[in-house]
């Protein structure tokens, strides 16, 4: 095995002391401009890069961000989602030469430890937070441990309590999550919902994600608040849970076409979902889209490439990772926090989704 560089090495080769290498190193004065060129250029020629854990014991950054995804790790090898936004954030990460510590965990308790032990360990200087929770657990934490991040996807806010005596000196307030990127998810049902109301439609099903996320929360309510507009009651459009894979996709399909009054058209959480729904339609002998209308929330090739092609919110998922890991490295330079807003998704329609049979909605 190749043994890594030492500042004994570089010293060595450069003629000069181990004190001197470490104060050209890290940008101390006590070695002159040649000297300090010198030795920095024989540091590169042998290869020699810095220890991380030694500098984060020193006070400096680790020259890395964490990304924690608590979710079934089934789930993730078959959506595209993900890996088009790691791909985003990867890209403006590696431009900044800083690297992404990622990890999938079982649940909330697992990422919140393993927040706690990068802290305590100091392997990176930021997190991007992924899956923001209705009733989350992890802004405050990550006020209390003083690690800066940035939410992926805005939280519900929470309603304010009622005022009450305070008998005592108030707690300190634990600051949140200092900085965060959302998606207009309301805008996006509402194109959806213009889209397949306008074709006639009137009893829809959405085959909504994980509950307890906050987007899901979000579109769940938004697909009621738009079918309400619109005149159309819970009986006539409603959302059903899942966890996002093939799997509870088909299933939740072959239960809503069961009913007595099926959907004429299905709205789905993701592209794999919409799929793996087009397949059981076909299964069951249900033509597509002449008896129903299929959507997918996150377009993709398979989108693209299934006969009939599905219908589909375009939205640019890795510019999503891009402005998150922009707003990180904003502020760990020290930058103020904030807000940014991706660009509004756009729905495109293709041969999915149609008016449905006349009699269905009679």
């Amino acid at each position: 095995m190749a043994r890594r560089p030492t500042i004994k090495d570089i010293a060595r080769q450069a003629g000069v002391s181990e004190s001197a290498v470490s104060f050209a190193l890290n940008d101390r004065p006590g070695v002159s401009q040649d000297t300090r060129a010198r030795i920095r250029r024989v540091a590169e020629e042998l290869g020699w890069q810095p220890n991380s854990a030694a500098r984060a014991l020193s006070g400096e950054r680790s020259g890395a961000v964490g990304l924690v995804l608590a979710r079934p790790a089934h789930t993730l090898g078959v959506e595209s989602f993900f890996l088009q936004l790691v791909s985003g954030i990867q890209e403006v990460l590696s431009a900044a030469r800083t690297a992404l510590l990622f990890q999938v965990v079982e649940d909330m308790d697992a990422e919140c430890a393993v927040y706690r032990r990068w802290w305590a360990e100091r392997r990176v200087d930021g997190v991007l937070v992924v899956d923001p929770r209705t009733r989350d657990p992890r802004p405050a934490l990550l006020g209390q441990l003083g690690l800066p991040a940035v939410t992926i996807g805005e939280p519900e806010p929470e309603p304010e309590p009622e005022p009450a005596r305070q008998l005592e000196a108030p707690a300190v307030p634990v600051p949140a999550v200092v900085s965060s990127v959302r998606a207009d998810d309301a805008g996006a049902m509402a194109q959806v919902l213009d889209h397949l109301h306008g074709l006639g439609h009137r009893r829809i099903v959405h085959i909504a994600g994980l509950p307890g996320l906050a987007h899901t929360v979000r579109r769940m309510d938004s697909l009621r608040t738009e079918a309400a507009r619109r005149g159309l009651g819970p009986d006539q459009v409603r959302s059903v849970v899942t966890d996002y894979s093939d799997a509870e996709g088909a299933a939740a399909t072959r239960r809503v076409l069961a009913e007595p009054r099926p959907p004429t058209a299905l709205v789905y959480d993701n592209d794999v979902m919409a799929v793996a729904g087009s397949a059981v339609a076909a299964e069951l002998g249900i033509p597509v889209p002449r008896r129903l209308s299929i959507v997918a929330w996150d377009d993709s090739a398979l989108c693209r490439v299934t006969h009939p092609r599905l219908t589909a919110l375009v939205r640019d998922t890795a510019g999503f990772g891009r402005l998150a890991a922009e707003e990180l490295l904003a502020v760990l330079a020290g930058g103020p926090p904030g807000v940014r807003i991706s660009e509004q998704p756009r729905l495109e329609p293709r041969e999915s989704t149609a008016p449905p049979p006349a009699h269905t909605e009679s």
